[in-house]
């Protein structure tokens, strides 16, 4: 422990712009220092003050905080105080006392501090190179990214993360159910995506009632400093000389149907340029061939000229089919380009699928199982059990491009129970339901009021774990 006595001059490593400062106080645990060249103080723990002794050898040049110098040729220290004794710039001898030294001293500069004897103990070199091995060895470590987020080491998330995260240009649709943490893997492979410098802009698309939740998970559990973007701060960024407000940050969270319905910020995000795009509750993306919506045209833009996608979502046929093959389409539109032809191979899923769950459960294949296995890879001889069932999810069904796992699938997680509480009918329901409103005119949107429809307002729904 340092043995601090008011009058001594120390400096503080983790400020060293504050010059000299001065022990004005040491009490048992704590020590005051006084900066007087910005005028500043500081308290600091005994035991841990990040501050260096100054003491000036021999042929060391000091400054008096009255402007003269002298070359110091010996230093003597009497109850912990140093008084130095040299020579003057006119010749004559002169002492000089640690606490007349000048303040305005600057040891930032390693020479400066080399020269100046101000030198730290070895333990922080030390530790300097122990920290530059390890970020080494982390550098070259194949799961990095993916284990220092501030998550819960789930398998099956870090398992789908890793296996898109390799990816050079990732583009999949995570079809988790609801509440397995989509969310977490997309954060995951986008967090091992930057660290790995393999992107550098990313746009994130989401409701306008998932912007906050997207930019507090990010900050966080990774540490991700996205910025919200609309109307307002595409125009302080345009007032503040950016001719395209997108291209001042490389993270970005945006609404969807903002972007989608003005013409001007929907080219400036097409024209600023993306690594990654990531679209949150992607199942919204309407998609026909004749007709598909102003966001899904704005997504298979944004997707046709960047190279990593992921579009999330826990319904993926929640629009049908045509919708799903409209979502695989913006992924991989070269392999879903017709969708007539999609429906054709779908039928055929059912069989391959069967087949490849008695591979992954290590059942024999029957006969007609190997022959049907023939008929779709041709020859097999010779392949291990997963470089079939790889070469099956390559070439049927589709393939590497959608990740979806069940709550069947994944145990231990809590299971949700439907708690019913009945609920007094509000007066203004049961008067409907007593005088129903006669029909109206011909083309309004109402016809009639059901007086069975209050029952559905007369319950609320509380989703519970247990």
């Amino acid at each position: 422990m340092p043995d601090f006595k008011p009058g001594q001059r120390w400096i503080s490593v983790a400020e060293l712009q504050m010059g000299l400062g001065t022990i004005m106080r040491v009490e048992q645990r704590t020590v005051s220092v006084m900066f007087l060249a910005t005028g500043e103080s500081r308290n600091y723990a005994v035991d841990t003050a990040p501050l260096t002794r100054v003491r000036y050898g021999p042929g060391d040049r000091v400054r008096s905080i009255d402007g003269w110098e002298m070359q110091v040729s010996q230093a003597t220290e009497l109850d912990g105080l140093l008084r130095y004794q040299g020579v003057r710039d006119d010749g004559s001898q002169a002492e000089l006392p640690e606490g007349l030294l000048d303040c305005d001293v600057r040891l930032s500069r390693p020479r400066d501090r080399l020269l100046s004897g101000q030198l730290d103990h070895d333990r922080w070199f030390e530790l300097r190179y122990r920290t530059l091995q390890q970020l080494n060895r982390l550098g070259h470590s194949d799961i990095r990214g993916l284990i220092g987020p501030r998550t819960s080491l789930l398998p099956h998330q870090l398992y789908i993360a890793r296996e898109v995260a390799k990816r050079y240009a990732p583009r999949v649709l995570l079809a988790d159910e609801v509440g397995l943490g989509k969310t977490i893997e997309a954060g995951l492979i986008l967090h091992q995506q930057l660290l790995t410098e393999r992107v550098r802009r990313i746009l994130i698309l989401v409701p306008e009632t998932l912007l906050h939740q997207w930019l507090v998970e990010m900050l966080r559990r990774f540490n991700l400093r996205f910025s919200l973007f609309d109307e307002q701060r595409c125009a302080d960024e345009t007032d503040g000389g950016y001719d395209n407000p997108f291209e001042a940050e490389q993270l970005v969270i945006c609404d969807l149907a903002f972007l989608s319905n003005d013409a001007l910020r929907r080219q400036q995000a097409l024209d600023s340029g993306w690594d990654l795009l990531v679209v949150d509750e992607a199942h919204h993306l309407a998609w026909s061939e004749d007709d598909p919506s102003t966001e899904y045209q704005l997504v298979e833009a944004l997707a046709g000229q960047t190279g990593s996608v992921l579009l999330l979502t826990a319904t993926p046929e929640q629009l049908g089919r045509a919708g799903h093959f409209g979502r695989l389409r913006l992924l991989d539109p070269q392999r879903f380009h017709d969708y007539r032809a999609f429906l054709a191979e779908e039928a055929a899923y059912a069989p391959v699928a069967e087949l490849a769950a008695r591979l992954l459960d290590g059942h024999p294949l029957d006969a007609a199982q190997k022959d049907q296995l023939k008929a779709w890879l041709e020859d097999v001889s010779g392949l291990a059990r997963e470089d079939i069932i790889d070469r099956l999810i390559d070439r049927h069904g589709t393939g590497r491009v959608l990740f979806r796992n069940t709550r069947h699938a994944i145990k231990g997680f809590p299971r949700r129970s439907l708690h019913v509480y009945g609920l007094p009918l509000p007066t203004e329901y049961a008067d409907v339901t007593a005088h129903p409103c006669p029909e109206r005119a011909k083309g309004d949107a109402w016809t009639a009021i059901d007086p069975r429809v209050p029952w559905l307002y007369n319950f609320k729904l509380d989703f519970r774990f247990r």
